[in-house]
């Protein structure tokens, strides 16, 4: 089996019940064992600090542990359904409010860069809200050829982000 991470995020439609339903799917698919949920953290939408976006809610965010027997781009494909199922809409603009985003942010040691999926997710090494809910559940963790997750997060520029739920999540 291969370990990976799933990022989750949500301002839109009861972020806190797309997180909680989101992982109660995530739990059920197919050859797949989730193993632990991070804490959930509440930060500012991306592009936030840009004069043309639009105002929108903070997102809640989250991360993942699975194992699964499933191909990443099969994973992947579960993951977009998931989204589907609970009202994702898809637009041009990359930073639009979503009722939620599943995003693999690692599979295994894995290096994948094909036309619909890169991992290790290109913008990880960046993102606090993605650092810290890993540190959270694996704080060991080496993202490949970026370096440990605790030494990622002692380069990030921003504040880290807000814990909303002090535990971890319940596994379904």
């Amino acid at each position: 089996m291969t370990v990976a991470y799933i990022g989750l995020g949500s301002n839109l439609n009861q972020p806190l019940q797309q997180i909680k339903s989101a992982i109660t799917r995530l739990a059920g698919i197919p050859k797949t064992h989730l193993k632990c949920v991070s804490r959930l953290y509440r930060t500012a939408p991306l592009g936030s600090a840009l004069d043309t976006s639009p105002v929108q809610p903070d997102y809640l965010n989250a991360t993942v542990k699975l194992s699964t027997h499933l191909s990443a781009h099969e994973l992947l494909d579960c993951l977009h359904d998931i989204e589907n199922a609970q009202g994702r809409i898809r637009t041009a603009d990359r930073w639009s409010a979503r009722t939620l985003d599943l995003d693999l942010l690692l599979y295994g040691d894995e290096i994948i860069d094909t036309h619909d999926l890169v991992v290790p997710h290109p913008a990880i090494q960046h993102r606090s809200f993605v650092l810290y809910p890993l540190l959270d559940i694996t704080p060991d963790l080496n993202v490949p050829q970026l370096g440990s997750v605790k030494s990622l997060i002692k380069n990030l520029s921003d504040l880290p982000p807000k814990v909303v739920i002090d535990a971890a999540l319940k596994l379904p």
